[in-house]
């Protein structure tokens, strides 16, 4: 069985909890990525989606000058490097996300997106299934 470490990115762009959430916006449009993880002497501290940004910031009326902290999450759900792929994507499903942060301790190695696992591993039943467990309804923000 495939290791994360295997499908995952590891050349991941972050953002700093000294970055506000415009320097955040920015980095999204110059790497054309939905979320950049926030960390803290590479410790991961924090995740923000192009989502976030549009429900906890803009909707709430927070200037885009706002500190990360203002529309980040901070409970997150992590992989580590030697998870199974199996693993990951049951993770993935349950929590309902999309993209996995890689962290060995506290650090942050790599990040793991679903259509990671659907190049590399996964039959498209298997990643339908992903899919549309994350896609259901839910109540998580990230």
């Amino acid at each position: 069985m495939r290791k994360i470490r295997e499908i995952m990115t590891s050349d991941v762009e972050t953002c700093t909890l000294l970055d506000n959430v415009f320097e955040v916006a920015v980095k999204m449009k110059e790497w054309n990525v939905g979320s950049i993880p926030i960390v803290d002497n590479d410790k991961l501290v924090g995740m923000i989606t192009d989502r976030d940004i549009v429900i906890r910031g803009i909707a709430e009326k927070h200037p885009p000058s706002s500190k990360v902290e203002t529309v980040m999450s901070d409970h997150l759900v992590t992989a580590t490097p030697d998870m199974s792929t199996k693993d990951a994507t049951r993770l993935m499903a349950e929590q309902q996300i999309r993209r996995l942060p890689v962290v060995e301790g506290d650090k942050l190695v790599g990040i793991v997106a679903l259509g990671d696992f659907a190049v590399n591993e996964m039959t498209d039943e298997q990643a339908q299934h992903a899919l549309s467990e994350i896609s259901e309804p839910g109540n998580h923000m990230q």
